[in-house]
């Protein structure tokens, strides 16, 4: 793949269909495909949007050079018509969607992508494969950040999943609520704020845990954060606030990383305040997931960063995110509604509006509508007071800048705390559970 096309980020089968298509005439036929989950993964009682802003970055590169052509040729599977069409592919459908940030449900229309059958089923692994992995980090850092009590949360995880994915990672924990990330990539692509201050090894490698400190000090500064339990945790805290009052200032915070972090976030606080470090944070790592944050909730910690448990989903890596073929026009331009019937994995046909509906500024259900009208989807929710879910990602092959860049994230972020306000209290706990609120279909 050269460096600039995503094009090759797509599984055969789409370019056999593609090349199937052409040959019978059915290539250009008008469709509606939708992207959703059949249902929530386990244990998961509400999910997050997340990843619309790099499919439409991704979709702006997806081209077929002459390096992706040659390489298609040479694989020889595909016909010299197709690899043509390939050559001249440009995107010209539409795709709405979801805002990021949004909560979603079973059946919820993430994504509806309407234009040719060719130039839609082509992008099937692109979207699944950045949504389905988005989603889940996104939803996975909701319930952490929910976990937290505003407390603010850090993402660590970059040394625990592939290079690429921890950047996509860090920006999706930021869609569910966290505040910084350790990986420079994503501060430099995304424009998240990036945190880190020193590990074990840095200490380590001085004489003295005393060095150390006064070294990190004089570098960063007595605002500087300090690791303290590499050694003894008790003797750590004292050296590190001599450390910053040597340098002339009060120690910004000390990080602990092992052992009881719930005991020894009390031990430390006691120790902090009879130093006169009353102003001195305690950020907490070590292997955090949601429970183990919410079992922090009582203790005196200021943050948490959290590395493996949120990078790879908190234990559900995937969204289980599916994209299907939901209607197409017939030989005389009718639309015709199609669905798979096969056992456990029915859909239902047709093209879908969704709204959320509210009583007293709370949601009560998912209320999606299978039409191929906007007028009446939209005037149906209307009179049962649904909050239209449904915006305008890329129209007639005009990508959307609104929903990419740095402000479209900080606004994700905001959308997200204020989806996940209007649930009912039950959509917020971390045991399994029924979905947060039901999903109500309505064929108009």
């Amino acid at each position: 793949m050269s460096a600039e096309s995503t094009a090759l980020l797509t599984d055969m089968y789409e370019f056999t269909m593609i090349d199937a298509a052409l040959k019978s005439g059915h290539a250009e036929r008008e469709t509606v495909f939708e992207l959703f989950g059949r249902r929530l993964p386990e244990i998961r009682r509400y999910g997050v949007v997340a990843g619309t802003a790099r499919i439409l970055d991704a979709l702006e590169s997806f081209r077929f050079g002459d390096a992706e052509l040659a390489y298609l040729r040479e694989k020889g599977t595909l016909s010299e018509a197709a690899l043509d069409y390939l050559g001249d592919y440009r995107f010209s459908g539409s795709i709405s969607g979801y805002a990021e940030g949004e909560c979603y449900f079973a059946g919820s229309p993430l994504l509806t992508v309407s234009g040719t059958f060719a130039e839609c089923v082509l992008l099937e692994t692109l979207l699944l494969s950045i949504m389905n992995h988005d989603c889940a980090i996104a939803t996975a850092a909701s319930r952490m950040t929910t976990a937290a009590h505003g407390r603010p949360c850090l993402e660590m995880g970059a040394r625990r999943t592939h290079e690429a994915a921890a950047v996509a990672a860090a920006r999706a924990t930021v869609v569910g609520g966290f505040v910084g990330t350790s990986i420079m990539e994503a501060g430099r692509s995304y424009g998240i704020d990036t945190i880190g201050t020193a590990a074990h090894s840095f200490t380590l490698l001085y004489d003295s845990e005393e060095d150390a400190f006064d070294a990190q000090v004089a570098s960063l500064g007595p605002g500087t954060t300090l690791l303290v339990d590499t050694y003894d945790v008790e003797r750590g805290v004292e050296r590190a606030v001599a450390a910053a009052r040597r340098a002339g200032g009060e120690l910004g915070a000390v990080r602990l990383d092992s052992g009881d972090l719930i005991a020894q976030a009390f031990r430390v606080r006691k120790q902090l305040d009879d130093l006169g470090a009353s102003t001195t944070k305690i950020t907490v790592t070590s292997d955090l997931d949601e429970y183990a944050i919410a079992a922090l909730g009582a203790a005196p910690v200021d943050a948490y960063g959290v590395g493996t448990k949120v990078v790879t989903g908190s234990g559900r890596p995937t969204a289980q995110l599916v994209y299907k073929l939901v209607a197409h026009r017939d030989a005389d331009g009718s639309w015709v509604n199609v669905q798979k019937k096969s056992e456990s994995k029915t859909s239902l046909g047709g093209r879908k509006f969704a709204g959320r509906v509210l009583e007293a500024g709370h949601a009560v259900s998912e209320l999606v509508l299978a039409t191929h009208d906007e007028d009446v989807a939209r005037e149906h929710l209307r009179k049962r007071r649904a909050r239209p879910l449904q915006v305008d990602l890329v129209r007639d092959g005009t990508i959307s800048d609104e929903h990419r860049g740095a402000e479209a994230l900080a606004a994700a972020r905001d959308r997200h705390e204020a989806s996940r306000a209007e649930l009912p209290y039950p959509a917020w706990r971390l045991s399994a559970g029924d979905p947060g609120i039901p999903t109500e279909h309505v064929r108009l």
